[in-house]
């Protein structure tokens, strides 16, 4: 009955009954992250619409390092550039002691033609796998670095005031580096980015098709794993007359296929932790009348969970190598591990969630559901206790759940969302710091 109770109450309010707690205090500087937000939401504008202009590919965001590097120069931030490839850190010491909070952004845009219609619509190009491509901010990370931008800017005029030290993270190759370079997050905790000086909690946000101002959170999992598979099912070639004399990998193929979809259905259990295994791609043979001696799958895995990610993994090796055996066949089977699981810390969402509707409004605060995209934010959650939310982008007369979403050549961010992304990011470094570890 009580656990039939809670669920009653997480229905009805869309929040947990642990974080209904009663809001603590703001930060004595909170009234100031109003009035600078308001007083620099122009340039934080103009910087997005810039960035959106000029977008560039993974590792290879070389004026938009410089920009941001200069910018955080002028603010007095302590500059390092050139971290993981092009990435930027900048450190803010506070005037009394105390911990140190990172804030993160991606900087890197998409292979994508944009088919916007706005006044600073990218006609950038740039070479992709070796073919000329389109390049756009369709995830929209030109919005996360203005509101970084931005929430440095604040931070600055704050500076002799913050009891401890800020560091803000520009990170490069989000949506991952070009073949057979290293980049990301992963690369940028290799380099000791959370080191010199030590960092205690990190925060980011990513914009989002919820309603424009929005904020929303989850505790725990709140985006997949991301991991990549190649199975391989070599066979023996005939005529495809008489199949009786090869062993046919495109059957073998298909049983593996099939089979796979019993991980899901039957292993895992999802009331707990859902995920996904899809095969995407089918390749094999060129002609009518020919077994070919070998095809190709290749399919992402999806998961909330590390040890169901790792169980899934290792069920997939199982299945396509004993039903390639039973036939005659072989099978190799070939992982590209992508991003952990985007977990964040329960404790510092508990902590934080007071600032989240003190700085975007409690009604425009909401537990949201677990969603299977991904990021690589989740490195730096593995390291330290971290945050990561989203900013809704949807414009109030359209509905989210119609809009073109991240990665569409027709993506579109509302520009009023940005002030609410300063504050949100300012006051939860804010908080953080006054706080105390």
């Amino acid at each position: 009955m009580r656990k039939l109770l809670l669920l009653v109450i997480v229905l009805a309010t869309g929040q947990s009954p642990i974080f209904s707690q009663t809001a603590p205090a703001a930060n004595p500087l909170a009234s100031d992250v109003e009035k600078v937000s308001v007083e620099i939401n122009s340039q934080v504008v103009a910087w997005r619409r810039d960035f959106h202009k000029n977008p560039e590919l993974g590792n290879r965001e070389t004026r938009t390092s410089k920009i941001i590097a200069d910018e955080l120069r002028k603010l007095g931030f302590e500059v390092t550039t050139g971290v993981a490839t092009t990435g930027v850190v900048g450190v803010l010491r506070g005037g009394r002691p105390g911990p140190v909070v990172a804030l993160r952004s991606d900087m890197d845009a998409l292979p994508v033609t944009e088919q916007v219609d706005v006044p600073f619509k990218s006609t950038a190009k740039a070479m992709w796998n070796g073919q000329e491509t389109g390049v756009m901010h369709a995830c929209g990370h030109d919005n996360h670095m203005a509101i970084l931008l931005g929430t440095a800017t604040a931070l600055a005029r704050m500076k002799d005031r913050l009891p401890g030290t800020v560091k803000v993270i520009f990170q490069p190759a989000e949506e991952g580096p070009p073949p057979g370079e290293p980049g990301g997050a992963e690369q940028m905790i290799k380099e000791s980015v959370l080191e010199n000086p030590k960092v205690d909690a990190v925060f980011g946000l990513h914009v989002f098709p919820y309603r424009v101002g929005q904020i929303v959170y989850r505790p725990g999992p709140i985006m997949a794993s991301a991991d990549s598979f190649v199975i391989k099912v070599k066979g023996r070639q005939t005529h495809g007359a008489v199949p009786w004399a090869g062993v046919d990998p495109i059957v073998v193929g298909s049983q593996i296929v099939v089979s796979l979809q019993t991980i899901i259905s039957r292993t895992v259990n999802i009331t707990e932790a859902p995920a996904v295994v899809t095969v995407g791609r089918f390749t094999g043979g060129n002609r009518s009348n020919i077994v070919p001696e070998e095809i190709e799958l290749e399919g992402t895995i999806r998961a909330f969970d590390e040890n169901v990610r790792k169980d899934i993994q290792r069920r997939v090796a199982s299945i396509a190598t004993n039903i390639a055996e039973s036939a005659g066949a072989t099978a190799t089977v070939t992982y590209t591990l992508g991003y952990p699981v985007t977990r964040n810390d329960e404790k510092l969402t508990e902590r934080m969630l007071p600032t989240l509707r003190r700085a975007a409004g409690a009604e425009n605060v909401h537990l949201g559901p677990l969603t299977g995209t991904a990021e690589d934010f989740s490195f730096f959650q593995q390291k330290v206790p971290g945050m990561f939310v989203f900013l809704g982008v949807t414009p109030k007369d359209q509905d989210p759940t119609k809009v073109p979403a991240n990665h569409s050549p027709l993506f579109f961010a509302d520009e009023s969302a940005l002030p609410v992304g300063v504050k949100v990011m300012t006051n939860l470094a804010l908080d953080y710091l006054f706080g105390g570890k």
